[in-house]
């Protein structure tokens, strides 16, 4: 993610402002494990518009009748379906890559099969015929 998303910049007023929450339910969102806002020296926190996202899938879920708990394990399966996902396209596109590097080896290494049947009958027929009973 960008560093603008990413750049705590919100005092906890300002941020429950925007989010339309009072500052103590955003602590105790803090306090549950579900958002994490970065602090200063002084120990303020400070929120990020990545924090602002994280608080309205909260919202959402909440909405829906799901408990803080069932909000901090479906954020935490969504992150690790994520991740999963990354993990699955980056094998994807090693496996592609490595099928485009056999097939490239298996180009070069392919005989026309109609020449290689006749070497072979020619190849026999020799052994048949020069070679007669005199072994």
């Amino acid at each position: 993610m960008s560093n603008r998303h990413t750049h705590a910049v919100y005092v906890i007023s300002v941020f429950a402002e925007i989010a339309g929450v009072h500052p103590q339910t955003l602590r105790n969102y803090e306090r549950s494990g579900l958002l994490n806002p970065q602090r200063t020296s002084g120990g303020s926190r400070r929120f990020s518009d990545e924090d602002l996202a994280a608080l309205r899938r909260i919202q959402e879920l909440t909405n829906e009748g799901v408990n803080l708990e069932g909000v901090k394990r479906i954020m935490a399966l969504e992150v690790e379906v994520a991740r999963l996902r990354d993990e699955v396209a980056s094998l994807n596109d090693e496996a592609r890559a490595s099928l485009a590097a056999t097939h490239r080896h298996y180009r070069r290494d392919l005989v026309p099969v109609s020449n290689t049947i006749a070497v072979f009958l020619d190849a026999q027929r020799r052994g048949r015929g020069g070679t007669g009973g005199a072994r």
